[in-house]
């Protein structure tokens, strides 16, 4: 069965567990190709495997990546295009939080890790993605963000506020990127 992703080709951060791992699923499901990549390999192998198994048609590759390593985001992205033939869709789900506290209490080590990935890794894998393949060819990026983002709830307050930002880095994409590259936030419950 042939759908609207079937020969497309995906990159998922965070792709080795939880969300980053159902989405790499969901999308293979659809016929689209997928590049997962989180920063441990073995974790990695062990999804691709699953998914070759549960989807034997659909080409699975993995690239170990830390998201918020600017080198590391551009050999993945260099690899996806060169593995899958180019770059459809960007999952931008990889995000940590190092630190759980009042904010009054936040060390900086732990502040600029969290503001690395989850905010700046946003920016860094969108703008490798569009000047990789979707200046030329569009595509969409879905940026995951949570509820968090909207409230306030203890020891989270600065991981939720990355997350906001994610929330404002998303329409301002939209705005600059459209009508060649859909974007679009997901918002997830409790992370």
């Amino acid at each position: 069965m042939e759908t609207g992703l079937t020969g497309k080709s995906a990159l998922i951060t965070g792709a080795s567990r939880g969300i980053g791992r159902a989405i790499a699923f969901a999308l293979a499901r659809e016929g689209c190709s997928v590049m997962l990549s989180s920063r441990k390999k073995e974790a990695l192998d062990a999804v691709a495997e699953e998914l070759s198994a549960a989807y034997p048609d659909v080409r699975v590759e993995t690239y170990a990546a830390n998201a918020g390593d600017p080198e590391a985001a551009a050999a993945c992205v260099a690899a996806t295009v060169s593995a899958l033939g180019g770059l459809d869709v960007l999952v931008n789900n990889a995000a940590t939080n190092p630190y759980f506290g009042p904010l009054v209490d936040l060390d900086l080590a732990r502040a600029e890790k969290t503001v690395r990935v989850n905010q700046y890794g946003i920016v860094l894998w969108t703008q490798l993605a569009w000047k990789a393949a979707m200046a030329e060819r569009g595509g969409a990026i879905v940026n995951l963000a949570s509820i968090g983002g909207f409230l306030t709830e203890p020891g989270i307050g600065y991981y939720n506020a990355t997350k906001a930002a994610v929330i404002h880095l998303t329409r301002q994409f939209a705005a600059e990127l459209a009508p060649k590259v859909a974007i679009r936030p997901s918002l997830t419950v409790g992370g």
